[in-house]
């Protein structure tokens, strides 16, 4: 009896010890960190590992040689307010009622039922910054504060809405450009070439005071967007000019973010993603990205407009040094953050879909059947299904033909109609120049379906139909 109630009591120690210690460990697994590094006007071409020859990028090539390369990533949309919209909530910017670029003073922004990234994470127990672009409403009801970010530090929308625009009287007549603490206006720009600099040292900073707390750290760069600037220590550094010198700084200050990652021992616990908000601005010229060989450049659904550099790095989560051809779309990041978190999804229909298998290799195939590349209020403009791209009738925007600008000047642009389906085999063809609807109708019949069933949900101005699951912006009055 004496040995069964010894053995007993040993059995019950070793229990409770073993408990205790699994419980332990728990508490010791602290949720991954996410980094959202998001460019503006990048082209596909602007990273060394995507094609460039003439800027240095060493950063971002040693991130894509720690993690993947998405080959065939695409913004949500082509102009600024839409696409970052797109990213944050995991919608297509015209389901929650966000168009175009948002001019200072709009009365207009995100709705504040809308569910951003930080806010979902916040509600995990997350500390979420932005240091950098906002663009999705400068009233004070709409400013990233109330969007679920405990810390803001950079600027309310694009950074040439300001008086020293090229066509500031004759086009615009814009206010001075503030620049955010918080809630509070700290300055008005009048020199930017040390924005990125200190957008980088706020990020870092960050990081060093969040290095126990699970964190989201979003840095909406304003460069490479038009008007230009670098600091010193990057200036006349690149083969690109100017251009090439303010990518140059945004590899530096991904290289810092990543150090400081390191030094804090957190870099295995970071899922960091690189990427931007649309394709190049064409008409800058020699103050613009490229986007070679993909047709056009921002504010156009065609592959330049849309398709942008995208690297993620996760040491022993992603695969190193891979390449990815699989489609994916901003409004897929979202759910995918949402799985590797474990924080939950908004209520209301979001679109994007989780790709976090795409991203590991564990699956060949989308999650999703087609994206759809709206523009304007809401113009379906394109369809992507497998290795196909559709464009239906509409009017676009290009530079082909015309004279560009320069040094910091705008060209004239030229309107094309497209007057009817065109299809494109991207596999063979990437740059878009062979129209293969005709050999391909089944392939046209096929997608036109997806699309009306798109139509029937989200609308299409083109076709008169306004779409029964669209949601409104934010209003004032």
């Amino acid at each position: 009896m004496y040995r069964l109630c010894l053995l007993f009591i040993l059995i019950s120690f070793y229990s409770c010890k073993e408990t205790k210690t699994s419980s332990e460990k728990s508490e010791d697994i602290k949720p991954p960190n996410i980094v959202l590094i998001f460019t503006d006007d990048q082209g596909y071409r602007d990273v060394g590992v995507f094609g460039a020859d003439d800027i240095e990028t060493p950063n971002l090539d040693q991130m894509a040689a720690d993690g993947v390369k998405l080959n065939s990533y695409y913004s949500a949309q082509a102009v600024c307010s839409a696409s970052r919209a797109g990213i944050l909530t995991g919608c297509y910017p015209n389901r929650i009622g966000i168009h175009n670029a948002m001019m200072p003073d709009s009365k207009k922004g995100l709705h504040p039922s809308e569910t951003t990234l930080a806010e979902m994470l916040k509600a995990n127990g997350y500390r979420t910054a932005i240091y950098g672009k906002w663009h999705l409403g400068d009233h004070p009801n709409f400013l990233p504060t109330k969007n679920g970010f405990d810390e803001w530090f950079g600027i309310p929308y694009s950074n040439d809405m300001w008086p020293l625009h090229p066509q500031q009287g004759p086009v615009f007549n814009f206010g001075p450009l503030p620049l955010y603490e918080n809630e509070t206006v700290i300055d008005t720009l009048t020199d930017q070439s040390q924005l990125t600099t200190q957008i980088t040292e706020h990020s870092v900073d960050f990081i060093h005071r969040n290095k126990d707390n699970p964190f989201f750290l979003y840095v909406p760069h304003p460069q490479p967007h038009v008007p230009l600037f670098v600091s010193d220590k990057f200036k006349g550094k690149s083969d690109r000019g100017l251009y090439g010198d303010v990518i140059m700084e945004i590899d530096w200050s991904v290289g810092q973010i990543l150090k400081a990652l390191q030094e804090d021992g957190l870099a295995d616990n970071t899922l960091v993603i690189f990427t931007s908000d649309n394709g190049p601005w064409l008409a800058y010229g020699n103050h613009a990205g490229s986007a070679l060989p993909y047709r056009e450049g921002k504010g156009t659904a065609w592959e330049g407009g849309q398709r942008e550099p995208f690297i993620a790095r996760w040491p022993g989560k992603l695969p190193a040094g891979k390449a990815i051809d699989v489609p994916v779309m901003a409004i897929d990041i979202f759910p995918t953050i949402a799985d590797i978190t474990d924080s939950k999804l908004p209520e209301k229909t979001i679109d994007g879909m989780n790709v976090w298998k795409v991203l590991t290799g564990e699956s060949e195939a989308s999650p999703q059947e087609a994206y759809f590349y709206y523009y304007r209020v809401n113009e379906l403009h394109g369809v992507r299904y497998g290795k196909w791209k559709l464009y239906f009738p509409h009017t676009y925007r290009t530079m082909n033909g015309q004279q560009p600008g320069k040094n910091g000047l705008p060209g004239e642009y030229r309107m094309v109609d497209l007057e009817e389906i065109e299809l494109y085999d991207l596999e063979k063809d990437e740059s878009e120049t062979d129209n293969v609807a005709d050999e391909h109708q089944e392939v046209v019949e096929k997608i036109k379906e997806l699309a009306d069933d798109m139509r029937a949900r989200l609308g299409d101005s083109l076709r008169d139909m306004d779409g029964s699951e669209t949601r409104q912006p934010g209003q004032v009055e």
